[in-house]
């Protein structure tokens, strides 16, 4: 290869190189995926901050972020609710878990909105990170009955989760799974959030659905944020 020929290489590598590196700064600069107190100090940084729960209508009646309005891409009328967004401000998004607020963020992004921020954990690490939200129903279970369950028990699997969320459905299987094994040796409670959200608040350790805790003897054994080899971790846990 000619000095011309190599030339006309590298520099059309340096361009690509430079428009990659623009394309994710210009990214990182105008989304981001928060975690939960960066999420919550940029929102009580603004007067009237523009808070979008991009879940469907019945799950935001049930509970949602104080000042929050709801639509997402499948929204009728979506366009109706963009426009009533100021663009040059930031946008605050939140799901149960990343997939509809990142898609809606990525579709304001493309549409000229100049900041958006995605919440990582979505409405179970806001609730489950203790700030204030809205809800509609008196919890079924309250953080004594939880706490009685927990000392009146020698083993007792936690499952916390939304009846909403994909992956939680994946733990119920597994749940019945061990529940046949080990029978009455292991307790199993499951706190959703559309009938618990106190407990979820009051526990103040919740970052993502689903989230399952182990308590041996009242103490926890393990605490897994996500499913994982739930059973494996069950099995390992109580051979000891």
């Amino acid at each position: 290869m000619n000095q011309f020929n190599l030339n006309r290489v590298k520099n059309s590598i340096t361009a690509v190189l430079l428009f990659f590196a623009l394309g994710v700064s210009a990214q990182t600069k105008n989304t981001f995926t928060l975690q939960l107190d960066s999420f919550s100090a940029k929102i009580n940084e603004q007067t009237n901050p523009q808070i979008i729960d991009a879940r469907s209508a019945n799950e935001f009646a049930i509970n949602h972020i104080n000042g929050a309005v709801n639509f997402n891409l499948e929204t009728q009328n979506y366009a109706k609710y963009v426009s009533q967004l100021d663009k040059s401000k930031p946008v605050f998004i939140y799901s149960i878990a990343s997939y509809r607020s990142g898609l809606l963020a990525n579709e304001l992004l493309k549409n000229g909105f100049s900041e958006v921020h995605d919440l990582e954990g979505g409405i179970a690490a806001w609730i489950g990170g203790g700030k204030p939200f809205y809800f509609n129903s008196k919890s079924k279970l309250t953080l004594a009955e939880y706490q009685k369950v927990v000392a009146d028990n020698n083993t007792v699997l936690v499952d916390i989760g939304s009846r909403y969320c994909g992956a939680c459905k994946k733990v119920k299987p597994v749940l019945e799974t061990i529940r046949t094994q080990y029978g009455e040796n292991v307790k199993i409670v499951e706190i959703d959030l559309e009938d618990n959200p106190l407990i979820i608040a009051d526990l103040k350790t919740v970052k993502v659905f689903p989230t399952l805790i182990l308590y041996q003897k009242g103490k926890i054994v393990f605490k897994k944020d996500g499913l994982g080899d739930l059973k494996k971790d069950v099995d390992v846990a109580l051979a000891h």
